[in-house]
Parts: C-alpha cells; structure tokens; sequence
C-alpha cells in the first residue's frame, strides 16, 4: 500500500513528512480511501489549501469524509484534542476511527509553535488505548529541520518517501518539558494583585483596558470569561491569590494570570473531564475561547498567559 499503514496497536500516531502535493496526496488518499472501505469514520484536519487538495482527490468519497479546516479550528493548538481529535472519537465509540490532523505549517508564528509542539506529545496519552490512528502530516520542503526533528520525537513511527520507520527520537515527556518555557514580560504591561475578595475588580480591570487596545465588543465576553476562570483557579488551587497582567503585543490582546499553584496534569485543559464530574473545565474553557493559551509551570508557581485577536 502506497499510504500510511495502520499496525494491530489500538494507538497509532505516525508523522508523515512529505514534499509536494504529490507525496502529500500519495500517502493521505490511500490511507483515507482504505478506512472508508473498511467501514471506518474518517476526519481531515488539515489546513484549507490541503484541503481543497483533498476533497478534489477523492472525488464522490469525499461526502463520506469529515473535513476540517485547521486553520480556523486549530487556531488555538490547545483545543485541537478536545474539540476536534477526542470530539470525533467520542463520537464514534466502538468504533476504530482514522484522522488526519495536521497542526504545524509554515504559517505558524513564533508563539504559537510551543504550543503546537506540546500538543503533538500530549496526543500519545491522549489517546492510549483508544482505537484512533492520527496521522500528522508535515511539509518537509517549507518546514525547518528543528520543526522535524520535534517532529521525529513526538510521533513513535514516521512515514517518510513511502517508507515507515520507529523514530529512535520519540520522547514525548522530555518535548513537554523543554517546552514548559519562562514566558518574559514585555515592557509597558499593566498589573493587578488579586484576592478572593476581588475577583470581580480584577476581571473589571482587564475589561477596562481590553476598549483601549482595541479588542473588538465581541470578544469581550471571550476576555471576561477567560480573567475570571483564570482568577478563580489561583484563588482555590494557586494559594487564594494571584497576580492578573494586561498588555498590547502586535494584533493581539493578552493577559496572565500568576499564582503559585503548580499543574501536576500534563493533559489539564486540554481533555473535558466526565459528565459527573463538578468542575474541572475552567482551563478547557479558556482554551475554547482564545486563540493562543501558553503555560509555565514549576513548583514554586504558574503562569497561564491567552492571547485574543484584536
């Protein structure tokens, strides 16, 4: 078979390096093409040229075919697994399902490329056990070598010019740790220390400047959502205190939120907690409604910053 194999594990996430739309359509319209026969859901989660590319490929199958534009749905990397990966596989339990989700591309900013990273290790526990194959595209012609040799160790198997291989590099907690960065402050950033007693002045505060720099009214709701789940975490897991920061960074809002609390869950906020659960789903819902959430964490604090288009 000329695309990506699927091996007898429940788990299979191989990275596909390709060069060309050629390459790229030869691995991916098989792979597609063989999970539809076998009677398997199949989702594309690639960015919009990729997939136009796609939906042109396979013709009249391209109706059994969920299609996503990455771009838009992944913008933020931290919903991908809970909005798109774990929501078309919860959909479809007791049943094997196949996806092709590609989250980095040559369009990704600075920013946002640790989180991608960390994304595509935490997809391996994600996932553990699950009858899923994610399959994550990556265009080795406009990708730089540290993008693929990340690549090489957040994916346990490559598919590359038609040959499938273990990657020797494949070390998804050391990638999670090298990416739980120190987040530096630019100049210019207003501050607010908050209690429990004044977790509304503090979401006031960030609304406050949000008119100033330009936040659009529509996206407000999405700030003031996002500074009071933030701030509450810090006051009931983060030592009942915090410190809330808001500045202006080129086309983006952004704000932090500092306590001393310490994520011990690699997966926290990016897996929705069961029905029963009472709570547990502030920082999945900061991830659902920002475009960018970056996080350090280390025992002595956490800083949680999010990003809003302006």
């Amino acid at each position: 078979m000329t695309g990506v194999t699927v091996s007898g594990e429940a788990f299979v996430h191989p990275a596909l390096f390709y060069r060309g739309d050629t390459a790229y359509l030869a691995a991916t319209v098989p792979f597609i093409r063989d999970g539809l026969a076998a009677g398997e859901p199949v989702a594309v989660a690639v960015p919009e040229r990729n997939l136009a590319l796609l939906r042109e490929a396979l013709g009249g199958q391209a109706d059994a075919v969920r299609f996503i534009d990455m771009q838009q749905a992944g913008r933020n990397p931290g919903r991908i697994i809970p909005r798109v990966l774990r929501a078309f596989a919860d959909a479809h339990q007791g049943r094997r399902v196949r996806i092709i989700g590609e989250p980095i591309w040559a369009g990704r900013t600075a920013q946002e490329y640790p989180a991608c990273v960390q994304h595509e290790a935490l997809i391996n526990y994600a996932f553990t056990g699950r009858d899923v194959t994610i399959v994550c595209p990556y265009d080795t012609g406009r990708l730089s070598a540290a993008v693929l040799a990340d690549a090489e160790a957040t994916h346990p198997v490559v598919r590359d010019g038609g040959l499938e291989r273990p990657s020797g590099a494949y070390a998804p907690d050391r990638v999670i740790a090298r990416y739980n960065e120190p987040l530096p402050l630019p100049p210019g950033v207003s501050t607010f220390t908050f209690d429990a007693k004044s977790l509304p002045e503090a979401r006031h505060f960030a609304a406050g400047l949000a008119a100033g720099f330009g936040l659009p009214d529509g996206r407000h709701s999405d700030l003031e959502l996002s500074v009071a789940e933030l701030t509450t975490n810090s006051v009931v897991h983060g030592g009942g205190a915090g410190t809330l920061r808001v500045w202006a960074e080129g086309d983006h809002l952004v704000c932090e939120v500092e306590d001393r609390g310490h994520i011990s869950a690699p997966l926290a906020g990016r897996c929705p907690p069961p029905p029963t659960q009472p709570g547990g789903r502030g920082l999945l819902m900061v991830h659902y409604v920002t475009d960018l959430v970056r996080t350090h964490t280390r025992p002595q604090g956490t800083t949680t910053r999010f990003y809003l288009r302006r």
